[in-house]
């Protein structure tokens, strides 16, 4: 039976992070929707496509390939054959990846596609909506926070990582934004579930998210394992 935990939170909470790290720890299968959305983006700019021609979006969206592929240790994203790891974090795609997720039909299929990389598998998945609409019966579902200003120093320091020339202020005011927007979407929009457990990360290192998000995936795998066998309340 496929086991789903659902992590859902703003940007720069700490979630890609947060997933990737437990995934390894726990085996779970990591998959990153936000590099999803951040394709579909990269291949509208390069095709030049206005967010408002929604029928040329459509016609790139049926013919989009977007691979998961693991290059050493690390995950790497390909879009239609060409690795684009690095070239969907730059800023030209942050400045868009947000109005592209709100758009219906990007979300439906970036939603289809998540369901069916998913299915019948032991998974983590972040996002904006995972546990609210991608998966609404995930096992666990979780909302990392944490302020505007540690998200806007911690994606500094992602981007001072990979090579990625951005300033402070140009980074807060696109988490901004992007609270805003994600917010306020008519589609799908962040909010944290009514099940779900919040974490805020804010004042906590990686170490002790993963170690505080491990022991809320135990405690669930433990009452599915009660549940399935009968045996309520023995340890």
């Amino acid at each position: 039976m496929a086991f789903i935990v659902a992590i859902d939170g703003p940007a720069g909470s700490g979630k890609g992070t947060i997933t990737k790290t437990v995934g390894k720890k726990m085996n779970l299968i990591n998959i990153d929707t936000g590099a999803m959305y951040r394709c579909v983006t990269l291949q509208i700019i390069n095709e030049k496509i206005s967010l408002d021609e929604t029928e040329k979006i459509e016609k790139l969206l049926s013919e989009i390939n977007i691979e998961l592929k693991k290059i050493g240790d690390e995950d790497a994203f390909f879009l239609n054959g060409e690795n684009v790891t690095r070239k969907i974090r730059e800023q030209e795609v942050n400045s868009m990846v947000s109005q592209v997720s709100h758009i219906p039909c990007v979300r439906e299929r970036m939603v289809e596609l998540q369901r069916k990389i998913a299915k019948d598998k032991d998974i983590i998945m972040e996002g904006r909506d995972i546990g609210t609409n991608v998966f609404p019966n995930a096992d666990v579902k979780i909302y990392l926070d944490a302020s505007a200003e540690e998200r806007a120093k911690r994606r500094m320091k992602q981007n001072e990582e990979k090579g990625i020339v951005s300033s402070y202020d140009e980074i807060l005011a696109n988490i901004l934004f992007r609270d805003n927007n994600d917010k306020t979407s008519s589609v799908a929009p962040l909010k944290q579930a009514e099940d779900a457990i919040y974490v805020d990360t804010t004042s906590l290192t990686i170490e002790e998210v993963t170690e505080k998000i491990i022991e809320i995936i135990l405690g669930k795998k433990r009452e599915k394992a009660e549940k399935t066998t009968g045996n309520y309340g023995e340890r």
